[in-house]
């Protein structure tokens, strides 16, 4: 387990021995901040979207209308 795994682990460990309003509370100061909010953005795009088919580089473009 990676450093980062670790410290990861430990930040859940601590936030689910949280009563629910203590999480909440958490949870609304991190969305607040303005850098937290886009990771968890872009962090839900991706997870979304990890399973979804693979498209060429090209064919994106096109469909957005973006001439390469």
């Amino acid at each position: 387990m990676s450093t980062a795994e670790a410290t990861a682990e430990v930040f859940i460990t601590a936030f689910k021995s949280l009563k629910p309003r203590q999480r909440e509370a958490v949870l609304e100061r991190m969305l607040a901040d303005d850098e937290l909010s886009a990771d968890f953005a872009d962090t839900l795009a991706l997870e979304f979207r990890r399973h979804q088919p693979r498209q060429p580089f090209r064919q994106v473009l096109k469909e957005l209308g973006i001439k390469a």
